[in-house]
């Protein structure tokens, strides 16, 4: 499991360590649908957080729905070049 706090509590990053590293897991729609907020004296509106929580989450799940896309289309544009380059250039002759 990943751990998002450093051991040592000295070397922590200038924001104390909250935030993941870029090779932490990466935050899910569910994460954030679930996330739930400290209700405090004059504080945020909840249903209002909530809200934005899910709107979050629906936008970052089309987000993720558009990268495999994009990557599978990658990944189709590559093996054609592959396949030209082969059939249609000098070192593909050889």
């Amino acid at each position: 499991m990943f751990n998002l706090f450093r051991p040592d509590r000295s070397s922590r990053s200038p924001n104390g360590g909250w935030f993941r590293s870029a090779t932490g897991p990466r935050l899910t729609p569910g994460q954030i649908r679930a996330q739930r907020f400290r209700s405090v004296p004059g504080g945020l509106d909840p249903e209002e957080v909530y809200a934005y929580l899910h709107r979050v989450a629906a936008e970052l799940a089309c987000v993720r729905r558009d990268l495999v896309t994009v990557v599978e289309e990658n990944v189709r544009v590559k093996r054609a070049l592959r396949s030209w380059r082969t059939r249609c250039t000098p070192e593909g002759w050889r």
